[in-house]
């Protein structure tokens, strides 16, 4: 059957607003599915894409990486999925599959990262996306789509950190942030029987961060406060993307204690306390496909839910600038009003 073009919003230079988009749909490869997008997630990481921040942007660029949507259809190597079927698709689209981190499986390290993005071509905010079957993901079917979109980036990043160094439900963590990513990593955090505490210099998100799971609340702006967690955690999750006291952090992490960077910030801080106490500070990006189908079914079984707000796929630019602003409680998906408009077969 053929395809209708496919009908987006993108942003076509540097730090430019979306604009209506529209273009002629991807060929299928073989192991290629294409989806008809019904809700898509903005995450910071598409802003910074839109800002060129990671240097690989080609404009006209369309973001999108949180995204849930349903079948239209497949190429002749797809197994286990067919027309119909309501998926969920995050940053990674596919991968080089040649490269030693594929081949032990750690699909996520891929070498070619840059082309492995769903948003190469054009990611999902848009009418229809194409992806490699391999990271297409199945949702619970009492998962609402909305929750799974957000799952889908956001949720994957700080379960992979969590189930990767919080390998105790004895271990303290905290979490740096009560933002998109921190506020689920609580939840998560809690989820696996950790003792949490939430950090953040805005006071305001108290009740809500202990209503996440968090057993307590440090305002990082109170200097006495943050005294009181000095060597009182084994693992410290950093959502924050700027703002960052390490010198505090730092001294809140027991000796040979780790942090686990989730976010993007700038890193400045005297080495001393780093060698002296023996501390770790590594990164965490997503996970494979293993890690996305159990983070899926740990979300599920723990009832964890991202606090959403749901706007029209054409209120992009409202909900980037409410994203840029800290305004967003805290992660806004997108809804497609386009379905049935373009990207469909027909």
């Amino acid at each position: 059957m053929p395809i209708s073009p496919v009908f987006g919003y993108a942003a076509r230079a540097l730090g430019q607003p979306c604009e209506p988009f529209t273009y002629e749909p991807p060929k299928l490869g073989e192991h290629d599915v294409r989806i008809s997008v019904t809700h898509c997630g903005v995450c910071h990481t598409d802003i910074q894409a839109i800002d060129n921040y990671y240097g690989i942007t080609t404009f006209p660029f369309v973001p999108g990486h949180e995204i849930v949507g349903t079948v239209l259809e497949g190429g002749p190597g797809v197994i286990g999925l067919k027309e119909g079927d309501r998926v969920g698709v995050g940053w990674q689209g596919r991968s080089c599959g040649r490269c030693d981190w594929c081949i032990k499986g750690e699909t996520q390290l891929c070498m070619e990262i840059e082309r492995t993005t769903v948003m190469v071509p054009y990611g999902g905010f848009s009418s229809s996306v194409v992806a490699d079957y391999r990271f297409v993901y199945p949702l619970p079917p009492a998962m609402p789509s909305q929750v799974a979109a957000v799952l889908m980036c956001a949720g994957v990043t700080v379960y992979s950190a969590l189930w990767t160094y919080a390998t105790s439900r004895e271990l303290k963590v905290a979490i740096l942030g009560v933002g998109g990513l921190g506020h689920l990593a609580i939840q998560f955090a809690h989820a696996f029987g950790c003792e949490v505490t939430a950090i953040s210099s805005s006071p305001a998100k108290a009740e809500q961060a202990l209503g996440f799971g968090a057993d307590r609340f440090v305002d990082s702006n109170d200097k006495a406060g943050m005294r009181k967690l000095d060597y009182g955690h084994d693992l410290l999750i950093c959502t924050a993307n700027d703002g960052v006291n390490w010198e505090g952090l730092l001294m809140a992490l027991k000796k040979r204690g780790r942090i686990v960077l989730v976010g993007f910030p700038d890193v400045a801080f005297n080495s001393t306390d780093l060698v002296a106490h023996e501390l770790s500070l590594t990164g965490s990006l997503i996970g494979n496909p293993t890690l996305m189908r159990a983070m899926l079914s740990f979300a599920q079984e723990h009832s964890i839910t991202p606090a959403v707000e749901l706007m029209s796929m054409s209120q992009v630019n409202k909900a980037i600038e409410r994203v840029k602003e800290n305004k967003a409680r805290y992660r806004i998906v997108l809804v497609n009003d386009t379905a049935g408009a373009a990207g469909q077969t027909g």
